[in-house]
């Protein structure tokens, strides 16, 4: 990887490493849906520009179904799980268990879309489940008022990104980055119009929740799918899925200079068994087998 896609990995991974600080502000108060509405609308905003010429645009109308359940299962709903998830959970402690997406993809993509699983795979599925429940287990808790649900909503994300993952790479990966990127954010900004507008804030919204809700639009959205997709043309598909590993540490990071959030030992050792166990299942740690 070249200095400069290495300084590309590193803003990336503070930027969506940040989005998780910018919801945990904004989302309280203008609530996740339409927290979900500012960002995608902004972020289609300045997206959508780059289609403007009759190859993109034409190839966006004939993929628009394709499109509108790409922004469906890889926008709207994960997303918004993110938001309302984030108005109870810490910035960090949702990053670190979003971190499971790479676990899904590989589950659902061998349960749906007949991508194999190796054997050391399977070892670090059940390794990132365990870094899972060290996390989370004295906090899974469902009655009302507990962290359970919102857990679960984390998780339900993660599922939902393993699905767009698998869709895109077997059914889209054939159009242009620039048309999965702005149109699927162009969708997805009109599927949350209505839900949105419905579901806006009675109350004012304060200064400071606009300025996160801003920023998560452009910088953690629009600004750092350019650099993901510039990574992914320049550095390939492998090089740019550590950027995984890096959003946590970010997150945790910032939410510890920024929002006062604390770094237990319970956080830290579920952190590094959740990260292992996806590098090794993700292939980014072989394994080698013992030789008789």
């Amino acid at each position: 990887m070249s200095p400069a896609d290495t300084l590309r990995l590193v803003l990336l991974s503070s930027l969506w490493g940040m989005s998780f600080i910018f919801m945990r502000v904004a989302a309280p108060e203008f609530g996740p849906v339409p927290l979900v509405l500012v960002r995608m609308g902004i972020g289609a905003l300045l997206l959508v520009p780059l289609l403007l010429t009759v190859r993109y645009l034409k190839l966006a109308w004939d993929h628009k179904g394709s499109l509108l359940l790409l922004g469906l299962i890889n926008h709207v709903i994960p997303f918004s799980l993110l938001a309302l998830a984030t108005t109870r959970l810490e910035a960090g402690f949702t990053s670190l268990i979003n971190a499971t997406t790479p676990i899904f993809t590989a589950l659902l993509g061998a349960l749906f879309f007949a991508t194999p699983v190796q054997r050391q795979q399977y070892l670090g599925l059940a390794m990132a489940l365990f870094g899972v429940y060290v996390l989370s287990a004295d906090r899974l808790d469902f009655s009302l008022g507990g962290d359970g649900w919102f857990i679960l909503a984390v998780l339900g994300t993660a599922f939902c990104y393993g699905i767009a993952g698998n869709y895109s790479k077997t059914r889209l990966s054939h159009l242009p980055v620039r048309v999965l990127a702005a149109g699927s954010s162009a969708m997805s900004a009109m599927m949350l119009l209505v839900p949105g507008l419905l579901l806006w804030p009675s109350e004012p919204i304060s200064g400071l929740a606009w300025i996160n809700g801003l920023a998560l639009a452009v910088l953690s959205t629009a600004l750092a799918f350019l650099l993901y997709f510039g990574l992914l043309a320049s550095a390939g598909a492998t090089a740019t899925s550590t950027v995984t590993f890096l959003v946590p540490v970010s997150a945790l990071f910032w939410g510890y200079l920024i929002l006062d959030e604390t770094l237990s030992l319970q956080i830290v050792a579920g952190m590094i068994i959740t990260l292992a166990g996806t590098a090794i299942a993700t292939r980014m740690i072989r394994l080698r087998a013992r030789q008789t």
